[in-house]
């Protein structure tokens, strides 16, 4: 019975999402029916991947990843776009608040809970070098010339680009999302493949693969639909329990800018819960691509986007990070930059990145 309803949840929870969508369109909410909205949401997110996962199977690695990785990001911008259109406490900020959220839960949690269990499950999982540094150059890149560098230009305060300047980065961005992808699918791809993958001999066990079939042109098709209707729904959903969110992080003393973690968080767990997998099953490789692109793909899609999209949204666009956020950046990059040499995971790598984002949300609830 549990099998069949884990089975049937996937194509049921878009349909309810939908209908959820539908009961709760330019309403106000009670708090008892915002959690029940809220809990379909999240529903609606893991449906949204789980199709994602579908279509990515049937393309294969790595260009699997980069689906995953743009289905999260379509989330995101819609949930922020969405918020933003809407007013709020935080409404100028919350792209940047976003942004480097996903930047810490990927880096730091995601990466993180993968070595740390991959190397519990495997002793000392080996990931290609080449692939994972050159994720993490372009990761470190886009953070820092879009959140860091607006707070120290001069043309415009307040850790603001002007239109120009803006229009520069979200270019700039885009062209190294673009290039990365290039380079994770063409030429150099079998740096993004599994080292058991690429590397070893035929007939290793440790680099078998041990993938199922892939799905049908049917079953892709359909999971495409589903995958469009779970990313329409989520957006709306998110907008439904915007005030309910905000009204209860003021009720419990937490500053408003926490709502960009939690909609980082919100869209990131699928991602979490399919690197978990991956590293538990000796592909780490997997786990990272799937993290460092993440990230990838939540700068270089998501700052164009809202560049774009402030054009016709009102109030100010605030990217710059402050003092804190700068330091926690600057430490999960020195970090991740010494977890990538070696090629290799251990314990004691997991444990650093796990403790840093612990160090994040706890700063970000006690700034």
């Amino acid at each position: 019975m549990a099998t069949r309803i884990r089975s049937l949840a996937p194509v049921a929870m878009p349909v309810i999402a939908l209908i959820a969508v539908v009961a709760t369109y330019h309403r106000s909410l009670p708090t008892a029916v915002a959690i029940l909205v809220g809990a379909v949401l999240i529903g609606a997110v893991l449906a949204a991947v789980h199709h994602a996962e579908v279509v990515a199977h049937r393309v294969g690695e790595p260009l699997g990843s980069i689906v995953l990785a743009v289905a999260v990001t379509v989330i995101e911008v819609g949930l922020i776009i969405t918020l933003m259109a809407a007013g709020g406490h935080n409404s100028e900020t919350l792209a940047r608040d976003t942004a480097f959220a996903a930047v810490m839960i990927t880096c730091n949690g995601i990466v993180g809970l993968s070595l740390l269990l991959g190397s519990l499950r495997h002793g000392l999982p080996r990931f290609n070098r080449e692939g994972t540094g050159a994720a993490l150059s372009v990761v470190a890149t886009l953070a820092v010339l879009t959140l860091v560098l607006p707070r120290f230009t001069t043309s415009a305060s307040g850790g603001r680009f002007t239109g120009v300047q803006l229009a520069f980065i979200a270019v700039a961005a885009l062209a190294l999302w673009l290039v990365f992808v290039s380079t994770q699918t063409g030429r150099h791809r079998d740096f993004f493949l599994p080292v058991s993958v690429s590397t070893d001999k035929p007939g290793d066990p440790d680099g078998a693969d041990d993938h199922a079939t892939p799905p049908s042109n049917r079953a892709t098709v359909i999971s495409l639909v589903l995958l469009v209707v779970s990313l329409l729904s989520v957006v709306q959903l998110g907008h439904a329990v915007q005030p309910n969110i905000e009204s209860g992080l003021e009720a419990a003393g937490i500053p408003s800018t926490f709502v960009g973690v939690v909609i980082a968080f919100i869209v990131l767990l699928p991602e979490g819960i399919a690197a978990s997998r991956a590293a538990l099953g000796n592909r780490l490789q997997t786990s990272l691509n799937l993290g460092y692109g993440s990230a990838i793909a939540s700068i270089g899609l998501t700052i164009p986007a809202i560049a774009v999209a402030s054009i016709w949204l009102e109030g100010p666009l605030e990217l710059g990070l402050g003092p804190v956020q700068i330091v926690l950046l600057g430490v999960t990059l020195l970090v991740s930059t010494l977890t990538v040499a070696p090629g290799r995971s251990t314990r004691l790598q997991g444990m650093i990145h796990l403790i840093i984002l612990a160090a994040f949300v706890f700063l970000a609830i006690s700034p």
